[in-house]
């Protein structure tokens, strides 16, 4: 499946040079490739690249003041494999390799130890991937998809109580539930077809038990709003919470201004 991605966002910073950390590139994977891509940021006085969270793509530093523009299109060719989450097996939390463990953690935006009751009540009677499955159904059925309720301050137990947000709160609930069930869960921004209103988008990823991988697990993509499919979905980068993985992250006074994205199936 190729995807053609056309990106672009802008901002006004102050008259002194102010830093920023964007991330809206897709990355590099061994399950997507970047046919080809190009980014164009204006005027910048400084642009370098730096490893992203995990190395799952880049972050760009930009030292900027005044007007500032960015814009990004790409080709990208996705190969994931399907993966049965249902009849998947759960690691127990002895079992996590090393590079899983900080997602059983809570973060800014996902207070796990504070669904611990819920979710056992609520999802203790599973077991396997069939608790994925379940946790990622009750979001979907519990909370109304609204654009404009939340905030850069919304948690995901705000969420919960107000039982409505957008793709980055039902992302934040779901990873919640899941290190609320000593399941590894992390954020993933990303890019997919069919993402309505057309935006960045966000996902959750868990690590679940795959005999076909090296240390016994594999990360698989659950979105509780139903708009990413996995197969059509380019991830840009990951980490705990939507904290980590901002597509923009300023250091001083900035303005947004407007962002467009159009990602579409290639002809």
């Amino acid at each position: 499946m190729i995807l053609e991605i056309n990106s672009s966002f802008a901002f006004k910073l102050g008259d002194q040079p102010t830093d920023n950390l964007l991330q809206f590139e897709a990355a590099a994977l061994s399950d997507q490739k970047v046919l080809s891509a190009k980014t164009h940021v204006s005027d910048p006085e400084h642009f370098t690249r730096v490893p992203a969270q995990d190395e799952v793509g880049e972050r760009i530093w930009v030292r900027a003041k005044g007007e500032c523009k960015v814009q990004y299109e790409a080709r990208v060719e996705v190969t994931r494999k399907a993966f049965d989450i249902g009849s998947a097996r759960l690691l127990k939390p002895h079992e996590l390799p090393g590079h899983a463990v900080e997602y059983v953690f809570d973060s800014r935006y996902c207070q796990a130890d504070r669904m611990q009751n819920f979710v056992a009540d609520r999802f203790g009677k599973y077991t396997g991937g069939d608790k994925i499955v379940a946790i990622s159904d009750w979001v979907a059925q519990n909370i109304a998809y609204e654009p404009g309720v939340s905030s850069a301050a919304t948690t995901a137990f705000d969420t919960f109580g107000d039982r409505r947000g957008i793709c980055r709160d039902f992302a934040h609930v779901v990873i919640a539930f899941a290190r609320a069930s000593a399941i590894p869960a992390r954020y993933t921004s990303c890019y997919a077809p069919d993402v309505e209103p057309q935006d960045f988008h966000a996902v959750a990823e868990l690590y679940i038990a795959d005999d076909a991988s090296e240390d016994g697990g594999s990360w698989q993509i659950v979105d509780p709003t139903g708009m990413a499919d996995p197969a059509k979905t380019v991830k840009i980068g990951i980490g705990r919470d939507a904290a980590d993985v901002s597509f923009m992250t300023t250091f001083g006074f900035a303005q947004f201004r407007n962002s467009s994205v159009d990602v579409r199936e290639a002809a």
